[in-house]
């Protein structure tokens, strides 16, 4: 992961060095850790080969966490969680790129991912070319969408 986006860097301060145009697009996902869903990222981990006693432990990992709101001495009542992977731990940011790993499927454009900080990587030079990102932010707006309306 790191070294693909070492490579990535180093072919945008070539262009830079060149005096090429790129469009680097920083995206951010609102509350990203917050949203992963648990049995969504179950269907994620089974297709990236996760299965057996590493899935049922993640899956427990998960599984009967449950928070509440506090503001001064009034709280809310205890909710089960059926989202989210906790921000603090190592697996956590693992398992939100394991969730959007293939939001770059079918994609022209570089796309380095680590945790939830992840860039969109495109050369510019043209009209042609300057439209390829655009479609690329489309694609992956479609497979937010997607992804969390699947079952």
């Amino acid at each position: 992961m790191f070294d693909k986006s070492a490579r990535i860097f180093e072919e945008v301060y070539e262009r830079i060095d060149e005096g090429k145009p790129l469009d680097v697009i920083y995206l951010d996902f609102a509350k990203a850790f917050d949203k992963v869903p648990h049995k969504r990222l179950a269907k994620k981990l089974q297709a990236c080969g996760v299965r057996g006693q590493a899935l049922t432990w993640i899956q427990s990992w998960l599984s009967g966490r449950r928070q509440k709101v506090g503001t001064g001495y009034k709280h809310s009542s205890w909710r089960t969680l059926l989202s989210g992977v906790p921000q603090g731990s190592v697996l956590g940011p693992m398992l939100f790129v394991l969730f959007i790993n293939d939001i770059d499927d079918g994609i022209l454009s570089k796309v380095p991912k680590f945790a939830d900080d992840t860039k969109l990587c495109s050369a510019v030079g043209d009209d042609q070319e300057a439209d390829i990102p655009r479609e690329d932010l489309r694609s992956m707006f479609r497979w937010s969408q997607d992804w969390q309306n699947a079952v």
